[in-house]
């Protein structure tokens, strides 16, 4: 299976299929019985035995990792078993977004239920005010706990580089246990804790590393569940009962987080969407029927990550983050229906704002487009004291959509920047603005405030008048580094086919490599020489509809006819239409993903469009 090239019009990326051995593709078609473009995925991403395929579409509660694997998971379960034997206070410190608060309220979940009935544990909470706060852990908050009588706090999707706020907890006389997923910093290493949990750090054995922060805590949340069972009875009631539990909230997080959807990730979304259906818990059930998901069957992956992250999410970007962590606790529905309520209507009002901020944005990079026509290889800055801190990552995300450059997007405020950033495959963010923050001579001071992330997103803060050299300096770094490899990388296709390949069977066996997601991604597949058998239908003046059929004919029973529907998010499709010049007649080939229709009055498949041109 050739990666050559299969044509490159000028200035447009060239269009390849994914590398997969012949031979073991033929041996897995064989051995599944699938469609060969089936096995060609599998191939392609890996899985070349049957037995490894199996566990890919059907995983088990078993392919978890075992809990006791990460590095100083031993101390911080002991620490915790201490702490509620002995009656002390507890601090969870998480964040504002999915993966913080679905966190925070796996932790509390499972240190309550290790708690006798007779001496229940005292748990807290503190989600921080994005606005107020701002990431990470903050000394005051640690004095209000530390007065409070609290002994032991455990962050949640923060703290790997919490230095200053661990030697406060240290200095008030609180143990801290970190649990994240950021990267450490490389120079320092990391806070000094009681234990920290985090699979990125040096020397930690645990063999998957791109958990999320949820994905952390709820590994010392099943590693603590585990400690207080003594009988094999005991273990067989947890992983039937708590453990699936668990997961719904954890694929949730994992979805949100855009964390690769392979290895034990892969595991924990498949399980998690699959127990999503008909939720028990108020909260839970309450927000995915604002968010008009089905609850009669398992969420998509991409339902998951448009209608129920977005509502969660809502909360910490424009009111009070606490909120998700009381929906996802109550056991009143009457309360979950009115929490639900409210996080739809603060989604709303983030729509809104965000589509105000991105008529800016437009103006903005209209701008950019005439004076540096293709942005030459420069990562794209944007400021605006208007918008919203809350929606700057999302803002971010929208301009990497439109340019196919990082993006780092900011505000300002009292004399202060504060920024997000989202990047692209192959240009790591977090070690972009990491140097970048350095002082280039003794004379100079540190760039940023404050800075964290990963490869793909960054948050930071710094003094507004510090942008010139932001601007400078990323510059100096992404030229050598964006290069047309990276900004303008070929369209990547997993296997070609005919129409007539495109059936229900097919797509049942497309549906079993689901859930989708970075690392797993949803399949591109390419057609060649469709003819457009009647005129373009535009919806809404900016989507597209193409009727297209096989060149020639058909045998009986085969397909030969299907639409294909352009969605303009990140490409102008009425315009590329006019570029290429479609009429009745056109031949055309074409690269899409398959999708079921959604009206239940029109059964079938269609394509979604992905790119377009001549044949």
């Amino acid at each position: 299976m050739s990666t050559a090239p299969v044509g490159n019009p000028a200035g447009l990326p060239a269009w390849t299929t994914r590398p997969a051995d012949e031979t073991a593709v033929q041996n897995l078609t064989d051995a599944l019985g699938c469609p060969q473009a089936i096995a060609q995925i599998l191939v392609s991403r890996t899985i070349s035995d049957a037995a490894a395929a199996k566990t890919f579409f059907t995983p088990t509660l078993d392919d978890l990792i075992d809990p006791m694997l990460m590095l100083g998971m031993d101390t911080a379960v002991a620490r915790i078993q201490h702490a509620v034997r002995s009656s002390q206070p507890i601090l969870i410190y998480g964040d504002y977004d999915v993966d913080g608060t679905t966190a925070t309220v796996l932790l509390k979940t499972a240190i309550e239920r290790i708690a006798p009935k007779e001496t229940p544990a005292t748990v807290t909470y503190h989600v921080p005010h994005r606005i107020r706060e701002g990431y990470g852990m903050q000394n005051g908050v640690l004095g209000q706990a530390a007065a409070s009588g609290v002994r032991l706090v455990i962050s949640v999707d923060t703290g790997i580089r919490a230095f200053a706020a661990a030697e406060e907890a240290k200095a008030l006389g609180m143990d801290l246990i970190v649990t994240d997923h950021h990267l450490p910093d490389g120079v320092i290493g990391i806070p000094a804790a009681v234990a920290v949990l985090n699979p990125a750090q040096q020397n930690c054995p645990y063999p998957f590393k791109h958990l999320c922060g949820a994905a952390v805590a709820f590994k010392l949340a099943h590693a603590l569940l585990l400690a207080t069972t003594e009988t094999e009875e005991q273990r067989a009631k947890l992983k039937r009962g708590l453990i699936p539990s668990f997961l719904k909230l954890v694929a949730i997080a994992t979805i949100a987080d855009s964390v690769p959807l392979e290895g034990e990730n892969r595991v924990i979304a498949a399980l998690g969407l699959k127990d999503l259906r008909n939720p028990v818990q108020p909260g839970l059930r309450a927000l995915m029927q604002v968010a008009q998901i089905p609850i009669n069957r398992p969420p998509t992956a991409t339902e998951v990550g448009f209608r129920l992250a977005p509502r969660i999410n809502a909360a910490g970007r424009m009111d009070i983050a606490g909120d998700v962590v009381e929906l996802f606790l109550t056991k009143d529905p009457a309360r979950a229906s009115a929490l639900a309520d409210k996080l739809n209507r603060l989604n709303d009002e983030r729509r809104a704002t965000e589509a105000k901020a991105l008529e800016a944005i437009e103006a903005q990079l209209a701008a950019l487009r005439d004076s540096l026509g293709d942005y030459l290889a420069e990562c794209i800055i944007l400021d605006d004291p208007e918008w919203h801190r809350g929606v700057l990552g999302i803002l971010a995300s929208r301009v990497v959509d439109r340019t196919g450059r990082p993006a780092i997007v900011m505000t300002h405020e009292d004399g202060h920047a504060h920024g997000s950033g989202r990047s692209i495959d192959g240009f790591h963010l977090l070690d972009a603005i990491s140097a970048v923050h350095e002082p280039l001579t003794p004379s100079d001071a540190p760039l940023f405030s404050r800075f964290g992330g990963h490869a793909h997103a960054v948050g930071f803060s710094m003094p507004s008048d510090r942008m010139p050299l932001l601007r400078e300096r990323m510059q100096r770094y992404g030229a050598p580094r964006l290069t047309g490899e990276i900004t303008a990388p070929p369209l990547e296709c997993d296997a070609e086919l005919l129409l007539s390949d495109l059936t229900q069977s097919f797509y049942d066996w497309l549906t079993r490599c689901e859930p989708f997601g970075i690392g797993n991604r949803e399949p591109v597949f390419l057609t060649r020489g469709l003819i457009l058998s009647a005129p373009v239908r535009f919806i809404k003046e900016k989507h597209i509809c193409l009727p297209l059929q096989s060149p020639g004919l058909q045998s009986s029973g085969t397909t030969n006819r299907i639409s294909a529907l352009g969605w303009s998010r990140t490409t102008d499709w009425p315009a590329r239409c006019a570029e290429i010049g479609l009429n009745t007649g056109s031949q055309l080939d074409v690269a899409y993903r398959l999708k079921a229709k959604t009206n239940p009055q029109f059964p079938g498949l269609e394509l979604e469009l992905v790119a377009l041109r001549p044949a």
